[in-house]
């Protein structure tokens, strides 16, 4: 007898709940109402996507800038004349370059120099006005290497065709002037005269005046356009360790007379800042992710709780058979974390997906930090959980009498 009394008093308690009948019992709801489950997980998904996609964006863009300063180099550092007392234009003296040349640690240097006056154009038929922003420099046969340039087509400058009218465009110019190809029979109008178009570049990151400019031999532009000589922007290579003493220098050397009228630069800086720029827009962009995934998240609550309204006779069922409170809790609790790690995976793999197609169309590589997708996903779990909660309680306390009698 007692031995039956004890099988009996143990038949009253329920079935212990493993972590396997947990995810079964918590799936019921997914799969018997599956567009209202995706919609609540599609949500969340955005969220994720968009917060995985703006962190992968960004890493990948500073790799990328981190390439490029690898390929182009940080040790470019670059004078030009400023402003004088009276607020004008002023001058580097000719004897720029060669001064420049002499500091210790300078490994090369070329030069550009605007040729005023001297206007661009495709052919003489345009009207003078429509300069289209394009501007003609004489510049040194070495300025290529210097700059860390690429010709896209035909041929840089030599000291043949630097002597003569010819002219390499940027990437902008060429664009401008509706030239594709460099060629002998190619030629654009500068300062009212033919130059055959012997290349033309492509962009040039550290030396963005480039981009729009018709570059000309200096001698061809001191006998063809009457340059003046003058340099209007001084461009050095120095050793990487040197780099910070020699800019110190630089000004006072490239005009001794008026080093106050010199503006030293460094090219890799500007990228720099462009990237600490894209910062401030990266943290925007978080932001209205973080409220995508919040508005997710009170979607996945709105589902639950319409849930619980709708599944009394089966949590009345549940508790008349034996479920103890503990084990709704769980079931709807485990249905809301499902729930919410579907979408949280789907906008883990769709935000990675955008950033990693993204990053191979801009030519940068990929990277998809692990702390982002990670931690979106623990968001993803943790917003599962706030949001599940109050239907869980809601649905333990239903007493089998009163959820069988409501519905």
């Amino acid at each position: 007898m007692a031995a039956t009394a004890g099988v009996a008093a143990g038949e009253l308690h329920p079935a212990r709940m493993w972590p396997g009948d947990v995810l079964e019992v918590g799936a019921v709801g997914l799969r018997t109402r599956p567009m209202r489950a995706f919609l609540s997980a599609l949500g969340i998904a955005i969220g994720i996507a968009a917060m995985v996609a703006v962190v992968g964006l960004s890493a990948s863009s500073q790799a990328g800038l981190d390439r490029t300063l690898a390929t182009l180099g940080t040790n470019l550092l670059t004078v030009s004349p400023g402003t004088t007392m009276l607020g004008e234009q002023a001058q580097l003296p000719t004897e720029a370059e060669d001064m420049v040349a002499r500091i210790g640690g300078v490994q090369s240097v070329s030069a550009i120099g605007l040729v005023d006056g001297a206007k661009v154009y495709r052919t003489n038929k345009i009207p003078e006005a429509q300069t289209n922003g394009l501007a003609a420099y004489a510049a040194r046969t070495d300025l290529i290497a210097a700059v860390g340039g690429q010709v896209r087509s035909g041929a840089w400058l030599n000291e043949a065709t630097a002597a003569y009218p010819a002219t390499v465009l940027g990437s902008a110019a060429a664009e401008r002037l509706g030239i594709a190809q460099a060629g002998p029979e190619r030629q654009v109008l500068i300062g009212g005269r033919w130059f055959t178009v012997v290349g033309i570049l492509d962009p040039a990151p550290l030396a963005p005046e480039l981009d729009g400019a018709a570059l000309v031999g200096w001698p061809a532009a001191e006998s063809v356009l009457g340059f003046d000589g003058h340099a209007t922007t001084v461009y050095t290579r120095s050793l990487e360790s040197e780099v910070e003493a020699i800019r110190s220098v630089l000004g006072a050397t490239a005009n001794p007379q008026a080093a106050n009228e010199v503006e030293v630069s460094r090219p890799s800086d500007a990228l720099a800042a462009k990237q600490a720029a894209g910062a401030a827009f990266t943290g925007l962009l978080l932001g209205l992710g973080a409220v995508a995934l919040l508005v997710g998240g009170v979607g996945v609550a709105n589902t639950m709780v319409i849930s619980v309204l709708e599944r009394r006779a089966e949590i009345g069922l549940r508790r008349s058979l034996g479920a103890r409170r503990g084990q709704i809790r769980t079931q709807f609790l485990a249905e809301s974390l499902l729930l919410s790690a579907l979408g949280g995976v789907g906008g883990a793999l769709l935000g990675s997906g955008v950033s990693a197609g993204y990053a191979l169309s801009q030519g940068w590589p990929v990277v998809v930090p692990s702390w982002a997708v990670l931690g979106g996903l623990a968001a993803t779990l943790a917003i599962g959980a706030l949001a599940g909660l109050y239907p869980a309680i809601r649905a333990s306390r239903l007493s089998p009498t009163q959820a069988l009698a409501a519905t």
